[in-house]
């Protein structure tokens, strides 16, 4: 039977396409606990996926935690490991330009990179939600007349924030525990995080337990000691942000201060433009830069390859 070519090239691309996007849509998804979360135990909220006027993806109402792992090929792996921490104010999560889109990244460099889900307040219904979020979204303008600090924490978005910290320091255990499984080191495993994902990241920093202390940290724009006294043992830190943030611009440069104060290693990167929550965005300024930065101190640090 003679097939014509324009059918056979249309099938050919049709299946291609359909095997790409299944690729694409099956990164392993691994739980963070065993079962129910501790503390969730009572949650009734139902998580939530969508897509912002931005047509980035969110997900809020989180009570499950997850990673996500991209794991790179066994010729490309160079044994660190980097879980991410999306920021959204501890509302929502932007799961694409602070989440797989910097694990992408990071795993075609040769890092096994995990995307963390991490619990968020409950933000009730779809109007309520939208309310609160256009509330953020004019507090974090860099013209924006509102403080410039992150909201005062109520009882909810304080059990929140320490749900967050608390999944936060399970995922480094969870990667070191299983570090072997995944072709990782277990002394190369770091957390970055963004805004809210910061702050997170540093909560876990700042814990005394050294089961799951990072061996490495990357606060972008967000994060602080919180008066604090930096660990001994801290481990180095790369922090970027932009001068025209009004809620983490202060608080990087801050943070830095703090961790030289203490010798402990710091790098820190404050570009004019970009506002609060850039991420791997492009949008045409210095600040696009920011993650080539971030992969020239991985090399310094030696986490990552050389280019050859």
């Amino acid at each position: 039977m003679k097939i014509k070519t324009n059918h056979l090239v249309f099938a050919l691309t049709v299946s291609c396409l359909s095997l790409a996007a299944s690729t694409y849509a099956q990164q392993p998804v691994i739980p963070l606990y065993p079962g129910v979360a501790p503390g969730s135990e009572n949650a009734k909220q139902k998580e939530v996926s969508f897509v912002n006027p931005d047509k980035q993806t969110r997900v809020r109402n989180v009570t499950q935690p997850t990673l996500t792992a991209y794991l790179p090929e066994r010729g490309k792996a160079n044994g660190t490991a980097i879980i991410v921490a999306p920021g959204g104010g501890f509302t929502h999560l932007a799961m694409e330009k602070e989440g797989s889109d910097m694990a992408r990244w990071l795993q075609a460099r040769g890092v096994a990179a995990f995307v963390l889900k991490y619990r968020l307040m409950d933000t009730g219904t779809e109007e309520e939600y939208r309310e609160r979020a256009a509330a953020m979204t004019r507090a974090t303008q860099p013209n924006s007349t509102a403080p410039a600090t992150q909201p005062a924490p109520n009882p909810a978005r304080r059990q929140a924030i320490e749900f967050a910290i608390a999944d936060g320091a399970q995922a480094v255990r969870l990667v070191r525990q299983r570090a072997a499984e995944w072709g990782v080191a277990a002394d190369r495993i770091g957390l970055m995080g963004f805004s809210a994902g910061g702050m997170l990241t540093m909560g876990v920093v700042m814990k005394d337990d050294a089961a799951s202390r990072p061996n490495f940290a990357a606060p972008i724009y967000g994060g602080a000691t919180n008066g604090l006294p930096v660990p001994a043992d801290a481990p180095p830190l790369f922090i970027a942000v932009a001068s025209d943030d009004p809620i983490a611009s202060v608080s990087s440069a801050k943070l830095y201060l703090e961790w030289r104060a203490a010798g402990r290693s710091a790098e820190l990167h404050i570009y004019s433009q970009g506002g609060h929550g850039f991420g791997m965005t492009k949008r045409g300024l210095p600040v696009d830069g920011w993650v080539e930065r971030f992969g020239e101190w991985l090399q310094i640090q030696g986490l990552l390859k050389t280019k050859e």
